[in-house]
């Protein structure tokens, strides 16, 4: 009986060792392909999560909308159906309102601008945000500034976008701001915009060219224009609950991870920016880049006066003019 109890005794002292070395799965989800500045994202996350928690916490990663559209990903995370996510901020201002003032066109005068304004005071305080509504938000992240493309005609200006449909995000700030170009909105998830644009249910779209390189929207799309009208964030989110139930030093794990995943991804917008346009020419697209901006701003006077009601001059102001 003697090496029967020994062997129960040695299994149940594994089992206990076991289950303190328990791996603990958690998914993430994006809507773009992998081989895209968001799959190198939460690749990054996932791998750095792994590694600074000494593999017990495990990162399953999900791409090209397999669980659904970024509005339904965002909801699940903050169901806590989903433990993370990585998003632009097209759907966030339907849950998190503060967000919104971000999406005011030609609010940013760059990159550096926009990372220098997310990386400080501001974007830390639009994270605060998050709290309150269900989530952590871990790291504000990068689609990169977003240009039109349709299969009609060059847009050369404002006037050229009168009357063309356009596929947008379901985004209350964009929406208004593309009515006032004249566009015709139709606001859509980004997994249906491929088959939008092919059978010529939606005219265009407008993207960063990240997104536009990665989706290959150049097959089913001839002049693309580089109006540069919105800078687009994208964001690490988590389920609040999960995440407070981590230890003070997992947090900080999660919490890193995310400003490696944020690294990664700027680089790869960076990269996709310098060798997109003559990519995209190269597949065939017409690609206006000598456009007159101005041009663009001043035929959204009225938008913008309706933008300093809601979010305040001196708010919009100090995003502009941050340095």
């Amino acid at each position: 009986m003697q090496p029967t109890k020994l062997a129960l005794g040695l299994a149940l002292a594994l089992g206990i060792a076991g289950s303190a070395l328990a791996q603990t799965t958690m998914r993430i989800s994006i809507s773009t392909a992998q081989n895209s500045h968001q799959g190198v994202a939460i690749d990054t996350f996932a791998k750095e999560v792994e590694k600074r928690t000494n593999g017990r916490y495990k990162v399953q990663t999900f791409y090209n909308g397999a669980l659904g559209g970024e509005r339904e990903s965002i909801e699940a995370v903050q169901l806590g159906t989903q433990e993370l996510a990585f998003s632009s901020t097209g759907p966030v201002p339907n849950f998190v309102p503060e967000t919104k003032i971000l999406d005011v066109p030609f609010l940013f005068r760059d990159k550096a601008h926009a990372r220098a304004v997310l990386d400080g005071p501001i974007g830390q305080d639009l994270l605060a945000k998050f709290d309150a509504k269900g989530f952590k938000a871990l790291a504000w992240a990068e689609n990169g500034f977003r240009h039109m493309t349709n299969s009609k005609r060059d847009v050369k200006g404002p006037e050229d976008l009168k009357g063309l449909k356009l596929r947008t995000m379901e985004n209350p700030v964009h929406i208004a701001a593309y009515k006032g170009f004249g566009i015709i909105t139709t606001p859509m998830a980004f997994p249906e915009v491929f088959t939008a644009l092919q059978q010529g249910t939606v005219d265009g779209q407008e993207n960063p060219l990240p997104v536009i390189i990665s989706a290959k929207f150049d097959q089913v799309q001839k002049h693309l224009s580089l109006t540069g009208h919105v800078y687009s964030p994208c964001i690490f989110v988590m389920n609040k609950g999960a995440f407070d139930k981590l230890s003070a030093a997992d947090k900080q794990a999660f919490l890193e991870a995310a400003k490696e995943g944020t690294r990664a991804n700027r680089a790869r917008v960076d990269e996709d920016d310098a060798k997109g346009v003559a990519d995209l020419r190269a597949k065939g697209m017409t690609v206006i880049d000598n456009l007159d901006k101005a041009k663009f701003v001043a035929a959204l006077a009225p938008v913008n006066a309706q933008f300093e009601k809601e979010f305040g001059k001196a708010n919009l102001d100090k995003i502009r003019n941050f340095q």
